[in-house]
């Protein structure tokens, strides 16, 4: 007896709602993705068992690292403008051009000498870093006045978003004591008393 043979049907699916709604995802992790800037120092820090969040925008962040080498950032390129511009109006004899201001603004954090500046921000934006992390920014006052330290803050605070600034400070395990009381003490004199000390996330016991 002779076999019967099934007609097998071929099966199609619609590709194109599952392509609609890769399309749909991908734009959105593309619009609501920020990128990771490199930060200028590697920064170990301390371990805490608090789990209070640093906010994520309108922070002025202070990184320490463990030779107590000082650095700062902002979050946004367009803060960072914003305190460049007002930090320069104290040194009128500070000159850059727009590619060195546009190196600055690119940067996750910055730290050098005023004197030192101009020649740190003419590299090429991958050499930077590893020109100023041998720097950071003097905390000495200069003629009994401000430090260059306090004229940062000062010029972060000076800034349109200013009065919503927080600040908060990135230390690293080893660095010395001194040099974290001494930069908290010119913050003090500032009247901001106020900031948060990120730290790494431990249990309770270790």
């Amino acid at each position: 007896m002779g076999k019967v043979k099934i007609k097998k049907a071929d099966t199609w699916i619609d590709m194109t709602p599952m392509s609609d709604v890769m399309v749909l995802l991908l734009t959105f992790f593309m619009l609501t993705s920020t990128f990771v800037k490199n930060e200028a120092v590697k920064v170990n820090t301390p371990g805490s068992v608090s789990e209070i969040k640093v906010p994520e925008t309108e922070v002025l962040q202070i990184l320490v690292d463990k030779e107590g080498k000082i650095f700062i950032g902002l979050d946004k390129p367009g803060y960072m403008q914003e305190m460049l511009n007002n930090f320069k109006a104290n040194y009128p004899n500070l000159n850059l051009v727009p590619l060195q201001e546009k190196n600055f603004v690119a940067l996750a954090s910055f730290g050098a000498p005023v004197d030192e500046m101009s020649n740190v921000l003419k590299l090429e934006a991958s050499e930077i870093n590893n020109k100023q992390m041998s720097m950071g920014i003097p905390t000495d006052s200069i003629n009994g006045g401000m430090s260059e330290f306090q004229l940062w803050v000062k010029a972060a605070r000076d800034a349109s978003f200013g009065s919503d600034m927080k600040v908060a400070i990135k230390a690293d395990a080893a660095t010395p004591y001194k040099v974290v009381k001494k930069m908290m003490s010119e913050l003090q004199d500032m009247s901001e008393n106020r900031y948060y000390l990120i730290t790494s996330l431990k249990k309770e016991g270790e």
